[in-house]
């Protein structure tokens, strides 16, 4: 099946050297080329998710003290009281 691929100069010339040396074809060079890619490209570890990636530092670190989300809103309130009180004068 023909097949359009546009290449930058100097890789158009090593195609075409390598075909001299070789006594093959550009296709053929070409073709031999995508075959080595692709060979070792299967070869290569399958694609992780990011679990995958990432589960040696899931855990490894603590955030801070217990229970952060519990009674947020109670927090919040002593909070900004506490701004309140802190910003009158006396």
């Amino acid at each position: 099946m023909p097949l359009s691929v546009r290449l930058d100069p100097g890789t158009e010339a090593r195609v075409k050297r390598l075909a001299f040396r070789t006594g093959q074809s550009k296709s053929q060079v070409v073709r031999e080329a995508i075959a080595v890619y692709a060979g070792d490209r299967e070869q290569s570890a399958p694609a992780q998710s990011a679990y995958e990636r990432l589960k040696h530092v899931i855990g490894v670190a603590r955030g801070g003290a217990d229970r952060l989300s519990e009674d947020t809103g109670a927090a919040f309130a002593a909070l900004v009281r506490a701004k309140r009180h802190a910003g009158r004068p006396r």
